[in-house]
């Protein structure tokens, strides 16, 4: 049959570039692998260009599936399921660019087209690390390019085009007629909650921090495999980059979720914001280790570990939300596509062998058999990076719980409360990270004695106390609906936040001198201690305006009304 009005050469183009994406993918991985394993830079010289051509044409891909999908959108071409799917006609611009990454398929695209941005700067940037990390970027590359394939490989599903045509994923009678496209007036739209300007720039800022996180477990990688262990000083400023844009990324979440009653205020302990939180937990423990070891020689093992743990982790809240495993515990997760087992694979592929090599490889690197001082700074640093990990290990366990049940056959409830089996524990986190955040910064590097502690301490720690004092008398800190007890720790959560901003500031004026550039870690543990206050202070005060009671989100209510539409 032919039919009336179809244009079908975009998604041919489309299908061709996404194709070649994958080809040209695997075909650098293998040039970087083979150059990394040559000796001498002569020998690694033409497998090397081989690779940096191989990986422009995966470039040149991504920027031509952008465009494609773009001219679909913009263009209103409604036989392509995923312009039906995501957009309208009477959406603007910007919210057009939002229809892309809406769905699964675009934010892969999205994923993919930063981590050939990172990969550029990594070429540029890296030196002698180039071919190890860009082998594991470039294969990253690989694996999310079958995400874009679309194809059955002996029955099972190997990825999601979005340049499907409608009439051959939707059963509807209009389809049987050659005109059917004049009957299709509009698009279902972009979901009405998503229509906000946050959903324009969040998803873009969060999805670099995700892709940013291959960097740091890049360089540990190719540590493990090279046997070259100082691989930590150009990994750190990509661990610090990563755990800023990450940070952001979350913190606009929070905004966005803020304004959107919907999602019940700025965190709720949603699976999805606890799988973007998590990574980010175990990267800032990462950072820490990792300048505990360029200042001391200390906790190299868990640097590798920490780095490794994050990408990972960010490859694993990629299962949780787009396997449709979350089910109804999640309104940000994406609905299931069908490609369950390749999103566990792409976990796998990446876990299995970093995790092996790290334990071959663990007793190899280098570690210092002598304890530290219980006086140091790099001893309490590691111990703030401990607590970081064992937090995001209760968060991951807790919102993994649908896993579990179908791992094992069990049907765990969700807590009656979600918000207070987190808070009742991650309160304590927010003490003890407090704390150490404002005294951490005033040790020294292998001992400190313990009267220069008291003597620099001493003037913050009163000043502390003042405020957080009469925060706590006057600021109305009144939430007792968990108990005494509950109402406590909140207090003594609050002075450690002020104790952190404090002690910090005074040390960026009295210890550096106001010396800016040497200011990041003060200046960066200041804002953190503002955003730990602020949340403490705000969670005290939170109001019920409405309830739900429907038990129906409004975002499946779209969801439900979109998958009907076609037949209607």
């Amino acid at each position: 049959m032919n039919y009336i009005g179809e244009h079908l050469l975009p998604g041919q183009i489309g299908h061709f570039f996404a194709v070649l994406s994958l080809v040209a993918s695997f075909l650098a991985t293998f040039a970087f692998f083979k150059a990394s394993k040559l000796a001498s830079p002569l020998e690694q010289q033409p497998w090397t260009k081989l690779a940096r051509y191989a990986f422009g044409f995966v470039t040149v891909s991504m920027l031509a599936l952008f465009g494609v999908l773009y001219y679909i959108i913009s263009n209103h071409l409604f036989e392509y399921k995923y312009a039906y799917m995501h957009s309208d006609r009477s959406l603007q611009i910007e919210y057009l660019l939002s229809c892309f990454w809406e769905g699964q398929e675009g934010s892969f695209m999205l994923w993919s087209f930063w981590n050939c941005f990172l990969g550029w700067i990594v070429i540029w940037k890296a030196g002698k690390w180039e071919n190890g990390v860009m082998t594991v970027i470039s294969f990253t590359q690989f694996a999310l390019a079958t995400m874009l394939l679309g194809i059955f490989f002996f029955d099972v599903k190997v990825g999601s085009s979005p340049f499907v045509l409608l009439r051959n994923e939707m059963d509807a009678p209009i389809f049987s007629k050659p005109e059917y496209l004049s009957f299709i007036k509009d698009g279902t739209g972009l979901n009405t909650l998503l229509q906000n300007y946050w959903m324009v720039i969040h998803p873009p800022v969060l999805f670099l921090g995700f892709a940013s996180t291959v960097v740091p477990f890049a360089f540990a990688f190719a540590g493990l495999m090279s046997k070259d262990h100082e691989w930590t000083k150009p990994a750190l400023p990509w661990a610090s980059f990563s755990a800023a844009i990450l940070g952001v990324g979350i913190m606009m979440g929070a905004a966005w979720a803020y304004e959107s009653l919907s999602f019940g205020g700025y965190w709720a302990w949603d699976p999805v914001e606890n799988a973007s939180l998590v990574p980010w937990l175990t990267l800032v423990a990462g950072l820490h280790t990792n300048l505990i070891f360029r200042n001391s020689g200390y906790s190299l093992r868990p640097t590798y570990f920490f780095y490794i743990i994050s990408f990972i982790l960010v490859l694993y809240s990629t299962f949780l939300t787009r396997s449709g495993i979350l089910g109804d515990t999640s309104v940000h997760a994406f609905t299931d596509l069908g490609m369950n087992t390749q999103l566990l694979l792409f976990v796998l592929v990446f876990f299995l062998p970093s995790m092996a090599f790290y334990f071959i490889r663990y007793k190899s690197i280098p570690s210092i058999v002598k304890e530290e001082n219980t006086n140091s700074r790099e001893f309490w640093m590691f111990i703030g990076s401990l607590i970081l990990f064992l937090s995001g290990a209760v968060i991951i366990a807790k919102t993994s719980t649908p896993v579990w049940n179908k791992l094992f056959g069990t049907n765990i409830a969700p807590p009656e409360d979600p918000e207070f089996a987190y808070n009742q524990i991650q309160v304590f986190v927010a003490m003890l990270i407090g704390a150490l955040t404002a005294i951490t910064q005033y040790l020294k590097y292998k001992d400190t004695s313990r009267s220069f502690i008291v003597k620099k301490l001493a003037i913050p720690t009163i000043v502390a106390i003042v405020i957080a004092l009469s925060i706590s008398i006057f600021g109305n800190i009144n939430y007792d609906k968990k108990g005494i007890g509950f109402l406590g720790a909140i207090h003594v959560a609050i002075f450690c936040a002020v104790y952190a901003i404090v002690a910090n500031s005074a040390y960026l004026w009295l210890g550096l001198k106001g010396k800016i550039k040497a200011a990041g870690a003060s200046v960066a543990h200041i804002g953190f201690g503002m955003v730990l206050l602020g949340i403490l202070i705000s969670s005290s005060k939170k109001t019920v305006l409405s309830w739900n009671t429907t038990g129906v989100s409004p975002l499946s209510v779209q969801q439900n009304d979109k998958n009907s539409a076609a037949g209607d």
